[in-house]
């Protein structure tokens, strides 16, 4: 690659942790946010950062919060993680997928701390994971992007070809598409989350390539910002990036982390918390689509309130056939939907995207 009122919860586990981690009497209960990045990035760490503010505004001095920024995914985020557990945090959230195995192995040695893992799957007694369907506004997305472009080339900025970033791209086109059948969506990796060079220079490579609207899934301004110095258009993600660069961001999915701390701290406190898997979609208000840019034409603002709504009630799965492949092929049959499962390992593109997964 986040509770009663967030979840939709696909496997429950584990037995209450009544006593684990509890703050003794007259102490803060203290919590630890692992970033991969900076809250300057005013995209994935950035909103990470508003849910631990939302934590802070809501309990003040009953939590006590602390951050260690710019942890690399590898060996080190388990020092960083022991390090915490040895200094009396009680519990830990780390916030991307690659601290994921090693939060694992740390979680077996300090069973008295809880451990909470942004977009992974692997858990235990006292370690759960969190994330959202971002697929969702990914979509609806889609659907401004393809009312608006005019040379029918989309250009998107990747991180990494993982299955959350292929699903995001494969929802997105499918959105596209939708309204759009001659748009397609060019895909340039990065093999990066946080790098504000790389991810101008990608984007500037499929403004060269003739792109009229750049979409990514980074964690920077910078494909925004390099889309809106060329007189093109944008679609944010992570924050509504249009606050930081205007009106040419057309739209953004966008995370709300706040009420899933606020309530996952607060089970914690009042020892209801239990091992999780969460994957929670627009209903929730975990992902949302952030308020249209008003360059975006009434028609499809509706247009795209009327899907949201069916996506609310069930009505519509983005993910349903037909669905075709980048090839032409049937991949997901008429009436047929895909599984969570297929979801979460999804590993192919669909029809209209053009650009190769790379290993």
């Amino acid at each position: 690659m986040r509770k009663r009122l967030l979840a939709v919860v696909l496997v429950i586990a584990g037995l209450s942790l009544a006593a684990c981690g509890q703050a003794q009497d007259g102490e803060a209960f203290r919590v630890a946010f692992i970033y991969i990045g900076e809250p300057g990035d005013l995209g994935w760490t950035y909103e990470h950062e508003q849910g631990r503010l939302a934590v802070e505004e809501q309990f003040g001095d009953q939590v006590e919060t602390t951050t260690v920024e710019s942890v690399e995914e590898g060996p080190d985020s388990a020092r960083v993680m022991r390090n915490l557990a040895d200094e009396g945090y009680d519990a830990i959230f780390a916030t991307s997928f690659g601290y994921m195995e090693y939060m694992h192995e740390v979680a077996a040695e300090y069973p008295d701390v809880y451990f909470e893992h942004c977009s992974g799957y692997m858990t235990r007694d006292n370690m759960a994971t969190y994330f959202g369907r971002m697929y969702q506004p990914r979509y609806l997305s889609g659907i401004v992007a393809g009312s608006m472009t005019e040379e029918n080339i989309i250009g998107y900025v990747a991180a990494f070809p993982i299955p959350e970033v292929i699903r995001g791209i494969n929802a997105f086109t499918l959105g596209v598409r939708s309204v759009n059948e001659e748009a397609e969506v060019r895909v340039v990796w990065t093999n990066t989350w946080y790098d504000p060079t790389v991810e101008r220079e990608a984007a500037e490579s499929l403004l060269d390539a003739g792109a009229d609207i750049i979409a990514q899934h980074q964690d920077t301004t910078k494909p925004q910002e390099a889309a809106q110095e060329r007189g093109a258009l944008s679609i944010g993600y992570d924050s509504d990036m249009a606050q930081f660069v205007g009106d040419t961001v057309l739209c953004s999915p966008v995370w709300n982390w706040g009420t899933y701390y606020t309530d996952t701290i607060e089970d914690m406190l009042n020892g209801d918390w239990q091992s999780h898997q969460i994957w929670g979609g627009v209903n929730t208000g975990i992902v949302k689509l952030s308020e249209l840019s008003p360059l975006v034409p009434e028609d499809v603002a509706d247009q795209v309130d009327e899907v949201r709504q069916s996506i609310i009630d069930e009505e519509f799965h983005v993910f349903e056939g037909p669905i075709n492949d980048q090839d032409g092929n049937v991949a997901v049959e008429d009436g047929e939907a895909l599984t969570d499962e297929e979801m979460l390992n999804m590993d192919w593109f669909v029809e209209g995207v053009v650009g190769e997964i790379s290993n």
